[in-house]
C-alpha cells in the first residue's frame, strides 16, 4: 500500500486534482493500494475524482456545536474513507490517539495512526488502528529513507506491534523518496510506505506511482 500526505504544499492546493487523479490511474493499472491525502479543504475536491481518500486529521469529537473543528463524520459526508492520526506535525497524544480510532471506527472509517519509534507504535497498536506508520520525525522531508539510514526501525517495529496486535499492519515513512526505498522496506517487513513531498513535487505524478508500485 502507498500512502501519499499531500501536507499543505503550495503545489497540494494547485495540483490536488492532478495528483488525486494520478492516484486513482495507477492504482487501476497495477491493482496496488494508494491512498490520497489532501488538504482539508481540498478533501471533497479530491474524493470526487479518487475514490481512495483520507483525511490528514480528524478531531475525537462528536456532531454538535464545535468550531474550527474536524469531525469524523464530516470527513466522511466529504468521501472519505478514513484518516491519518497523529502524524509526527499534529500531534495528539496517546488518550486522544485512542478515543480518535475509536470515533473513526464508529463512523464505519479507516485509520492510519503514526508513531515515532517501535515502543511508542506497539502502544498505539493496542487502540486497533488498521494501520501503524513509523515515522522517525528528524527523517520525514530529508530525502534519506528511513530503510537506508535506520532500517533497524522498521524491523522492529514490525516485531513490536505483532507482539501487541497481529492484526495490525505495519507502514513506514520518513524520507521514502525512490523505488528501491519502498522495495527496501517491504523487505524489511512493512506493509506498505507513507510518503508526501517526493509525490507532490514530482514533474510526473503517474510516472512517478508506476515505478513505486513496481517494488510491490
Amino acid at each position: 500500500m502507498i500512502v501519499l500526505n499531500l501536507k499543505n504544499y503550495p503545489e497540494s492546493f494547485s495540483r490536488c486534482l492532478e495528483l488525486a487523479d494520478a492516484a486513482a490511474k495507477v492504482s487501476h493499472d497495477t491493482r496496488v493500494r494508494i491512498i490520497i491525502c489532501p488538504p482539508p479543504t481540498h478533501l471533497y475536491r479530491a474524493a470526487c475524482v479518487y475514490a481512495d481518500v483520507f483525511s490528514q486529521h480528524v478531531d475525537p469529537l462528536e456532531p454538535g456545536a464545535r468550531t474550527g473543528f474536524i469531525l469524523p463524520s464530516g470527513i466522511k459526508s466529504a468521501g472519505a474513507k478514513g484518516s491519518l492520526v497523529n502524524h509526527s506535525e499534529h500531534r495528539i497524544g496517546t488518550e486522544n490517539v485512542g478515543k480518535t480510532v475509536s470515533i473513526l471506527k464508529q463512523n464505519g472509517l479507516d485509520s492510519i495512526v503514526c508513531g515515532e519509534n517501535a515502543a511508542e507504535c506497539a502502544e498505539l497498536a493496542k487502540f486497533g488502528p488498521d494501520w501503524i506508520a513509523v515515522e522517525p520525525p528528524e527523517l520525514i522531508g530529508s530525502g534519506i529513507s528511513v530503510s537506508k539510514a535506520k532500517p533497524e526501525v522498521i524491523s522492529s517495529t514490525v516485531e513490536a506491534v505483532n507482539a501487541s496486535n497481529p492484526a495490525v499492519k505495519v507502514l513506514c515513512g520518513a524520507g521514502v523518496s525512490t523505488r528501491e526505498d519502498v522495495k527496501k522496506s517491504l523487505e524489511l517487513g512493512a506493509k506498505g510506505v507513507l510518503l508526501a513531498s517526493a509525490y507532490v513535487k514530482s514533474k510526473d505524478p503517474v510516472k512517478f506511482l508506476q515505478e513505486f508500485a513496481g517494488a510491490f
